[in-house]
């Protein structure tokens, strides 16, 4: 396991106020899955973690360790349900 990627995905989704099971089905895995690779028990497979950097709008390298957390992301905590879904809706679009 990688150390800190746990706590990193569970960061992620939770300041983007996404649930496990959301999360779970967004790649294709169950929440079961997301529970276990937020608590450490079990590490992504590379196409996860790609498919999990995406919705959670950040790099594989954050989630690895490997860049700083002001350097990923943007902070949308001040934004409500429907904001939050428009923005996510709009990064995805430019992402492709």
């Amino acid at each position: 396991m990688v150390h800190g990627l746990g706590e990193r995905l569970q960061l992620k989704r939770t300041g983007l106020k996404i649930s496990q099971k959301e999360a779970a089905g967004a790649v294709g895995v169950s929440a079961s899955i997301i529970s276990n690779y937020e608590s450490g028990e079990r590490t992504p497979s590379v196409e996860v973690l790609m498919a999990l950097a995406n919705l959670y709008q950040c790099s594989t390298d954050y989630l690895l360790g490997l860049e700083k957390a002001s350097d990923a992301g943007i902070d949308a905590s001040m934004l409500d349900d429907e904001q939050r879904a428009r923005l996510q809706y709009f990064l995805s679009s430019i992402n492709k």
